[in-house]
């Protein structure tokens, strides 16, 4: 949006310009009735009647200009002014319409004007020749004014000196008038464009908004298809892959991985529908966390373990610190954080064991994922493992190390911060 010190009013529309040539035709018929009644009364405003030709053709001179106010409003208030003054000076202006007519013209440059600048100086000029020419013309016509000043006025001013300050202050008042009136129309105009460009600049920010959450849940279902089906399905490979093995060997082991890996699909299919069932309902107009949370937390490490263990890995599990309630979105980060940790070691490192260390500290949970392996770990998996473990712990402002042990293996250290609020109901 450009500074409002140069903006500048568009022009008028085409209705806008409609209208003014409306308003210009009946301001110049006006004009001329009034100056067919004054000649029909044989009313004489100054001390001669103007020819007929004169008279109307001042009349329509002094109007006709308004039809060009909103297009050319500097001017026309300028012509008006002109025609105005020479109207006075030639004894051949008709008074009443051309009066209106001349405010309007103010009015107009005030509210229409596009140069600033130009418009203040344009009303110095227009109001400073009209209160010299009635400068002018009263002391011209002084003696005749007092001639016709009522012999029996009574009051603390003289009765010329009375007139003439009445006069004065009368036009100051009406010339003050419309330029104010003028000036507060600019001025709203410029307000409501601000406001247009300010309500264009929010619809913009609000689309911006829109597409940044699409993009969001994008990657936040990307993150969470990943994590649920990347590691049960990889459980159920290295289980099936036992099962052929033992197949012709040892019959009761192969039962057994076989059931591991139905528990396994049996899991990862609940996973998904409960992801699904959200997302459906999410296009309801219910957020995902609403419409069905999820179960996975720290409370389900244990299972994670066991699986790890199905899967031929030595697990362990150990828990530091007193336990305490933490918010779910941490504890369900946490739960993936280390399901994508040990699905990993499972599909990359050549492991044997894993070890998991969750720390309640005083401000933070701690979570401790090592392996003993030989190949590259967490830092794989397609790319997205290490990625979605960031992404996870910058949701919630927590810090994240990964990398090789110096004895061997893959480590990976996350810190989650605890909300002020629940560290507090600890204390």
């Amino acid at each position: 949006m450009p500074p409002l010190d140069h903006w500048r009013r568009p022009g008028p529309t085409a209705r806008q310009r409609r209208i003014d040539l409306y308003v210009a035709l009946i301001a110049a018929a006006l004009a001329v009735v009034n100056v067919a009644m004054v000649r029909s009364a044989g009313f004489k405003i100054f001390e001669t009647m103007p020819g007929q030709v004169e008279h109307y053709g001042w009349a329509l001179a002094v109007t006709l200009p308004l039809i060009w106010r909103r297009s050319h409003p500097e001017i026309v208030a300028v012509v008006v002014a002109a025609i105005f003054i020479a109207g006075q000076a030639l004894a051949v202006q008709e008074t009443q319409i051309a009066s209106v007519a001349i405010f309007t013209a103010l009015y107009s440059v005030g509210a229409w004007g596009r140069d600033r600048e130009r418009v203040r100086w344009v009303r110095i000029v227009v109001i400073t020749a009209i209160f010299v020419w009635l400068a002018v013309s009263i002391t011209l016509s002084w003696d005749d004014l007092a001639d016709t000043m009522p012999p029996d006025a009574a009051g603390p001013v003289p009765a010329i000196t009375a007139a003439v300050i009445n006069s004065v202050l009368t036009n100051m008042l009406m010339f003050g008038f419309f330029a104010y009136f003028g000036e507060m129309s600019w001025l709203a105009a410029r307000r409501q464009h601000q406001l247009e460009a300010q309500a264009a600049e929010l619809r913009t920010a609000q689309e911006l908004a829109g597409e940044r959450a699409v993009i969001g849940e994008r990657v936040r279902i990307a993150r969470e298809l990943h994590d649920v089906v990347a590691h049960h399905v990889s459980v159920m490979g290295i289980q099936a892959s036992a099962a052929r093995r033992a197949l012709d060997k040892d019959a009761g082991k192969a039962r057994t991985a076989l059931a591991a890996v139905e528990d396994s699909a049996r899991t990862a299919m609940d996973e998904l529908r409960r992801m699904l069932g959200a997302l459906r309902q999410s296009d309801q107009g219910r957020s995902h966390q609403d419409a069905a949370p999820s179960t996975a937390g720290l409370n389900r490490l244990a299972e994670l373990i066991t699986r790890a263990r199905e899967a031929g890995l030595t697990g362990e599990l150990a828990v530091y610190g007193d336990p305490q309630p933490v918010p779910d979105s941490v504890s369900q980060a946490a739960y993936r954080i280390v399901q994508e940790a040990v699905t990993n070691t499972l599909k990359h490192a050549h492991a044997s064991t894993v070890d998991v260390r969750v720390r309640y500290l005083a401000r933070e949970l701690e979570i401790d994922i090592s392996d003993d392996g030989r190949g590259p770990g967490t830092a794989t998996g397609g790319g997205m493992g290490l990625i979605g473990m960031r992404e996870r712990v910058a949701v919630h402002d927590g810090t994240i190390e990964a990398g090789a042990r110096s004895g061997g293996g893959y480590r990976v250290r996350v810190r989650l911060p605890l909300h002020r609020e629940m560290v507090g109901q600890q204390a």
